[in-house]
């Protein structure tokens, strides 16, 4: 069973209402058995809603409380993150899933990079929340882009 997140198989769950359809994932998951997870509507928070990044840190200093995640708006949305990671997890674990395949970027599911806090667009090494939380619990994390590099090496289409 993998999990994967519901924006990346076209579900407008994205912080501006869209999604992030990617075909590369949609291909990979054909005839695979699935569950989609948004951490952030899980946690309690609207689509749309207001951008928001880890200040200071990733996603195990949000755990760790070492950091925040703040809205773009300076609300803090910490517990929402937290909260969606944690109810995000329990349903991993209760489907038996080991690998999730995560949106890049996101403060929740980034794998590789995510935002540096300061809302320019500028991207940085780290995990978001949810990933750390899952990797903390050994399920195997990878992004969309990280498939399609793997699509591309491999020529799986």
């Amino acid at each position: 069973m993998i999990a994967v997140s519901a924006c990346l198989i076209g579900e407008n769950c994205k912080y501006n209402g869209g999604n992030n359809k990617n075909e590369t994932v949609l291909k990979y998951l054909k005839g695979k058995e699935y569950i989609t997870i948004c951490p952030e509507c899980s946690g309690g928070l609207e689509t749309p809603r207001e951008a928001a990044e880890i200040i200071d840190g990733e996603g195990i200093d949000v755990i760790k409380n070492r950091s925040k995640v703040i809205s773009r708006i300076g609300k803090d949305v910490t517990n929402e993150y937290l909260k969606g990671a944690k109810i995000s997890l329990e349903e991993v674990k209760k489907y038996n899933v080991k690998e999730a395949i995560l949106k890049e970027g996101s403060p929740s599911c980034g794998v590789n990079k995510i935002h540096n806090g300061e809302f320019k667009g500028i991207k940085k090494s780290g995990k978001g929340v949810t990933a750390s939380l899952f990797e903390i619990n050994g399920i195997e994390i990878i992004s969309e882009k990280d498939l399609e590099n793997q699509s591309i090496k491999n020529k799986i289409y």
